[in-house]
């Protein structure tokens, strides 16, 4: 199944295809792209999925103005991946889901302090 018809299977809201200049309101974030899981309101984004450092990405629908086909990109093994430009809203929120290694202490809590405290500033 290509992109184009996977994302159609999905409960997209109002995401359009993009067409024309950028969106002024939006950012680009290229990726593989899934269905979340458990919670249909959310798409899942491999950000970088055959680079040395990817990431995974948790979108919500609503936040997704715009979608862009992109190249496949192809593995060692031959797979191909399909991959897609989505057009994320402007102060949106996602989330980065990251591997870390278990320690004491967790160190993974103080990289991410400081937007903790944006966005409880944010939300108060």
């Amino acid at each position: 199944m290509n992109v184009v018809n996977y994302l159609e299977t999905l409960p997209l809201n109002k995401i359009a295809k993009y067409s024309g200049r950028p969106p002024k309101d939006a950012l680009p974030f290229t990726g593989f792209p899934r269905q979340h899981p458990s919670e249909k309101d959310k798409l899942i984004l491999v950000y970088d999925p055959l680079g040395l450092n990817p990431v995974v990405l948790e979108f919500k629908f609503e936040d997704v103005l715009f979608v862009e086909e992109m190249h496949s990109a192809v593995t060692e093994a031959g797979e191909g991946v399909p991959l897609v430009k989505l057009w994320v809203r402007k102060g949106a929120h996602g989330m980065i889901l990251e591997p870390f290694e278990v320690e004491d202490p967790v160190q993974f809590v103080d990289k991410s302090q400081n937007l903790r405290e944006k966005f409880l500033k944010a939300q108060a």
